[in-house]
């Protein structure tokens, strides 16, 4: 099985523009079910990726940019706010305007959130990081989002060990919530 060459980077920003676009798509349909579809299969991806960014990349760039400890708490701060704001998602019906609302929402705190990301944060990891290593975080990713948590938990510490410890189960659990829900296939 050919290992994948493509950078953390690379994998991040495309989780980007995939998340996005599932928010998009919600708001230009009208059907109730596919719009509750596709929140889910957006909650799912933004969660999965902000496990995956806390858990490798952010322990790599709070060592190896300056002043990352700081960004990176600034950004654990919005991950915050999102798993908030899809719980909130989560608990309302897909055919009340506060739906589309939230949603709404959300996608202004994934703009803001993406945007401190891509124009500030990734050119400064490719600097700090060599090609290699930053292969090998995007390896680490890809396979961190294989078993992250499906669902938000905003309760949950928002801490590496936490994600290697207790977060491994709360993955497991999501998934089969999800599996006997029918709430998102291949997760």
């Amino acid at each position: 099985m050919a290992q994948s060459s493509k950078d953390v980077v690379d994998i991040l920003t495309a989780d980007h523009r995939e998340m996005i676009g599932l928010l998009e798509l919600i708001e230009e349909t009208t059907d109730p079910a596919e719009r509750r579809a596709l929140a889910d299969a957006a909650t799912a991806e933004i969660v999965r990726h902000s496990v995956a960014e806390e858990l490798f990349v952010y322990p790599v760039y709070t060592r190896e940019v300056t002043d990352g400890a700081d960004e990176v708490e600034h950004d654990k701060e919005e991950h915050q706010e999102l798993e908030e704001t899809l719980v909130k998602l989560e608990g309302v019906d897909s055919e009340d305007a506060d739906f589309l609302r939230l949603v709404r929402e959300l996608k202004g705190q994934l703009d803001h959130h993406v945007d401190d990301e891509e124009s500030d944060q990734f050119p400064k990891l490719r600097r700090a990081v060599s090609a290699e290593e930053l292969v090998d975080l995007g390896r680490k990713v890809e396979a961190a989002k294989k078993v992250a948590p499906t669902r938000p938990h905003p309760d949950s510490p928002h801490s590496e060990l936490f994600h290697m410890t207790v977060g491994l189960g709360v993955g497991m659990v999501d998934r089969l919530r999800d599996a006997l829900s029918g709430r998102i296939e291949n997760t």
